[in-house]
């Protein structure tokens, strides 16, 4: 007997994904409300007391910076992170990082710096993947980590640094 929901548009392929790894439902309706984003985007997910950022790579995937000790999913990016010295470059799927935060598309610098290729910021987003950085609330966080795959720029607005060009 047919339910009449037309199931065959949905985000996740059920064939391939366990039923107890679905988003919550809360998640799911972020997700459905979010435009979905295109390869070398800039995510932004609102967390106190910083934003998380993290970097589109595919198919329902991000890149970010996660300090050692520092929970990648939801509640990421609190105060136990700030002190960390030390992060490692994940990938998870955007509905388990962002949890129940929800999330946005915040290319906020194309206006003043040119994007690399959306090609080359997912190669050399995925090539970090596993890597242990350092990482300093101030100098290296993970905003700086998504500018520096973007633009090749290291900067974060949420401290007032100045952005600086990499060669």
């Amino acid at each position: 007997m047919s339910s009449g929901l037309d199931t065959s548009m949905t985000r996740w392929d059920r064939e391939d994904i366990e039923e107890s790894s679905l988003p919550s439902p809360l998640t799911a309706f972020f997700l459905v409300l979010q435009p979905e984003p295109q390869l070398g985007d800039l995510i932004e997910i609102p967390r106190r007391p910083f934003t998380h950022w993290a970097i589109y790579v595919g198919s329902g995937y991000v890149v970010h910076l996660v300090p050692s000790g520092g929970i990648s999913g939801a509640g990421g990016s609190g105060i136990m992170n700030a002190v960390a010295n030390r992060a490692i470059v994940k990938k998870e799927r955007l509905c388990d990082v962002i949890g129940k935060d929800g999330y946005k598309v915040n290319n906020k610098h194309d206006n003043k710096y040119k994007p690399l290729p959306p090609s080359k910021i997912v190669q050399e987003a995925e090539k970090l993947v596993g890597q242990v950085m350092c990482y300093s609330v101030t100098s290296q966080n993970c905003e700086h980590f998504v500018n520096e795959l973007r633009y090749g720029v290291h900067r974060s607005d949420q401290l007032g640094h100045n952005p600086q060009k990499l060669p």
